[in-house]
């Protein structure tokens, strides 16, 4: 059968692969609960027929706030069963945020995972006049939970009147409204069709090599439409999907599952280099000396043997001795690692290619649905330092100013009640303007540059992209952020976040007590240290590019601190009117 709607994946998997225990599983109190296709159908049907007995009519807006689960899936495929329009918001966002989304979108019917989250908006609730229930994954004496929907549902059933409702449900209706608070914090709802994600994850579907026995582990958040995209994209391709307990358990769900593909930002792949890195540093003797010529050798990994015949045999030799010691801390199989959300360093990408785990770097927007390019595993299909061929059935052109322009089935129906910022999206051709800046290589390999927005000028009126800059100091073990600020000055300079578990080890290293994040960041050892790592990376860059003057900051920076998005970019102009005495200082 032909899935033209999202909620065909259901029996389109089911007619197409083999039965199985764990199409779907999500881990609680310790033990993984699995669900085969026939479960899965079952309770999305019960929960459909609820919907219907409660009296949702399509076009209603319905939100789910939750981690990564079972339920998450039962409650979306329902949804747009009935012709509901599903919203999914982040577990992480303000309360200013949920009052916004919430009554913009004017939703409902609000599904929740449990206590912790429901505490962030069960105060607010009262002033949403337009939402008549509220259901929880979790018991809640004040709410009522799924399975009470459930069980309305068991007791309601209407087949046909059900068919009606799926039959009435057309490929260009809105599926989900995704909202984006993007960098500057202005809340946009993305309205994304069935049709607008179908094409992507069929454009997409030819990346993994793998069969109905994959397996695929996911942490990265289902509201997110990158992993949601790849969620329908594994129910396409029959893959088995592992929901991790939470980013910081996902290494142990890792080995406990043995994925074949994972998808990710680059943030985890930096922490998993990290704590490489560490973990060489505490060997002795020869087992020392193997281990980071190991790594260095992978640091310098060219596709296709084009290193030369000495190099694989160098290559294969430390496979045996170190490079399978990575692969059993993530599963133990040659993993498929599909990165996307932010720029990934090059030198990530080839470590891990080189150790046998691919990574593969595709890049797009929420409004895109979100794929616009990626890098595959045909040949000549993977470039390092771009973010790969454009997808089937999508077409990019390069603006005359270097923004990057995208058309086709996966760009979105609009925003939801902007049609103004709508126009401005979307041109009177089609063209959607990304505001991101790159281009083609003769190849085909779209390589981003920057981003538009983020652009800046010095008083000497030279342009500065800031993100490459970042991106290039980032690799630095001693830096976990960096924002590059300078508009209207002479010259460049940088706020540095630094990476504290590093730095803390470090100091054991060198003999330095570490205290408090505060105190360590002033000692004039310390800031030495930092000046080096600077010297290092500026000699990368251009005059203009260079960083002359910086501070060090005290604290991380996370999207619940609010310097960092839902997908960990930075937020500038939060971070600017934070941190402006610091910043003023810098250019005195």
């Amino acid at each position: 059968m032909e899935v033209t709607r999202i909620f065909d994946l259901l029996p389109y998997h089911e007619a197409t692969f083999k039965p199985k225990e764990d199409v779907i599983a999500s881990k609680e109190n310790g033990d993984w609960a699995r669900y085969s296709i026939r479960q899965y159908r079952e309770i999305v049907d019960n929960i459909s027929y609820g919907f219907l007995a409660m009296g949702v009519q399509p076009g209603d807006k319905i939100a789910q706030i939750s981690s990564n689960r079972a339920e998450w899936n039962f409650v979306d495929m329902a949804i747009l069963q009935v012709g509901a329009v599903h919203v999914p918001i982040y577990p992480t966002i303000s309360e200013s945020d949920y009052k916004y989304i919430l009554s913009h979108a004017e939703v409902t019917y609000v599904f929740i995972s449990g206590q912790e989250l429901l505490r962030k908006i069960d105060h607010i609730l009262p002033e949403m006049v337009k939402i008549k229930g509220v259901y929880t994954y979790k018991d809640h004496h004040e709410h009522k939970h799924l399975n009470e929907l459930i069980e309305l549902g068991r007791q309601n059933q209407d087949p046909d009147q059900l068919n009606a409702r799926k039959s009435a449900v057309h490929p260009e209706d809105v599926a989900t409204i995704i909202y984006t608070s993007g960098t500057t914090g202005n809340q946009k709802g993305v309205m994304l069709t069935h049709q607008n994600i179908i094409s992507n994850f069929k454009a997409c579907r030819h990346i993994p090599p793998f069969g109905e026995e994959a397996k695929a582990v996911s942490y990265l958040p289902l509201c997110h439409v990158y992993e949601r995209m790849l969620n329908y994209l594994y129910h396409y391709l029959g893959f088995s999907i592992y929901y991790a307990e939470n980013l910081g358990t996902i290494t142990d769900n890792m080995k406990e599952v043995k994925p074949d593909i994972l998808s990710t930002v680059p943030r985890l792949l930096e922490k998993i280099y990290d704590k490489l890195f560490a973990t060489g540093h505490k060997l002795t003797g020869v087992k020392r000396w193997i281990f980071f010529w190991a790594l260095h050798l992978a640091l310098r990994y060219e596709l296709n043997g084009a290193n030369g015949w000495f190099y694989e045999i160098k290559r294969k030799f430390y496979d045996k001795l170190v490079y399978s010691k990575w692969r059993d801390a993530l599963g133990g199989k040659h993993l498929l690692v599909v990165s996307g959300g932010a720029a990934l360093q090059p030198r990530l990408a080839r470590m891990f290619t080189c150790a046998g785990i691919n990574v593969l770097e595709g890049y797009g927007l929420t409004e895109t649905s979100p794929v616009i390019s990626v890098n595959d595993l045909a040949s000549g299909g993977t470039m390092f330092g771009t973010v790969g061929r454009v997808v089937e059935g999508v077409t990019v052109k390069i603006a005359d100013d270097g923004e990057i322009l995208c058309k086709g089935p996966n760009v979105m129906k609009g925003y939801f009640k902007e049609p103004e910022m709508t126009s401005k999206a979307i041109d009177k051709n089609g063209w959607f303007h990304t505001g991101d800046l790159g281009h083609l290589e003769p190849s085909g390999h779209l390589k981003i540059t920057g981003r538009k927005k983020e652009l800046f000028k010095t008083s000497f009126g030279k342009y500065i992209s800031p993100q490459p800059i970042e991106d290039k100091f980032k690799e630095s073990l001693f830096i976990d952020q960096l924002i590059v600020v300078g508009e209207h000055q002479k010259f460049a300079g940088a706020l540095i976040v630094p990476d504290f578990v590093f730095l803390k080890s470090y100091c054991g290293v060198k003999d330095i007590p570490f205290t408090t994040n505060a105190e360590i960041i002033m000692l004039p050892r310390i800031r030495k240290r930092f000046k080096v790592e600077v010297d290092k990376y500026n000699a990368t860059l251009g005059e203009t590019e260079k960083i002359k003057t910086w501070d060090l900051v005290d604290a991380e920076w996370t999207a619940e601190s609010g310097e960092l998005t839902p997908t960990l970019k930075l937020r500038r102009k939060y971070i600017s009117k934070k941190y402006e005495p610091l910043i003023s200082k810098l250019f005195q």
